[in-house]
């Protein structure tokens, strides 16, 4: 409905600084159509007085002046000819939008949650490096750590063969530990305790 004589905001110029209000964006439009730079001068002083005032929470900025005026002259839509008392070229910053933070994509996860990011890195270097002394100490390493995760994060399940199944899965079949043989660090493992128990071992 439009009745005559009523002015809507929907049918205002949006206005670009909301928390200064109107009546400031029309103090502004009038100091930029002044005739000459001193009554110009004169107003938009007046107008940073009373900007302060009506958004007292800037002053919790240490350099509060500096941003009345960006505020000033970005609302003079960079028309205003006066002298700034403050280098007014980078206001437009405000108004820059943050870079979005970067989406981890699909092959940046770790494969499994209660694994995580190292263990992952660990099969990558293990699926590259050549049979030896120093891939089988890794293999110790790698294999070790997973079971104190799976012991961690596995709701108490650190069973050697999910280890060994996991381990070769996690290499596309490169490291094949033979339980036979392959001797954990059984000594870093503890079962947990539940209420006041430990809790037995599954055999």
């Amino acid at each position: 409905m439009d009745i005559k004589g009523l002015d809507y905001n929907t049918q205002r110029e949006t206005l670009l600084m909301s928390e200064y209000g109107r009546e400031v964006q029309r103090m502004i439009d009038h100091a930029v159509s002044l005739p000459t730079k001193e009554e110009r001068q004169l107003c938009a002083e007046t107008i940073i007085r009373l900007m302060e005032n009506k958004n007292p929470q800037v002053r919790e900025n240490a350099d509060y002046q500096q941003t009345l005026w960006d505020h000033l002259y970005l609302m003079s839509h960079k028309q205003l000819d006066i002298d700034w008392p403050y280098d007014v070229s980078e206001a437009e910053k405000i108004h820059t939008k943050p870079q979005p933070m970067k989406v981890m994509k699909q092959d940046d996860k770790p494969y499994l949650r209660h694994y995580g990011r190292l263990i992952q890195e660990s099969f990558e270097k293990l699926k590259q490096m050549p049979d030896g002394e120093e891939r089988d100490d890794l293999v110790r390493l790698t294999a070790n750590q997973m079971k104190r995760d799976l012991m961690t994060w596995g709701h108490g399940s650190m069973d050697d063969e999910k280890v060994a199944d996991d381990l070769a899965r996690y290499t596309d079949g490169i490291i094949q530990i033979d339980l036979n043989t392959f001797r954990f660090d059984r000594s870093d493992f503890r079962q947990p305790v539940i209420d006041g128990k430990r809790a037995k071992r599954k055999k």
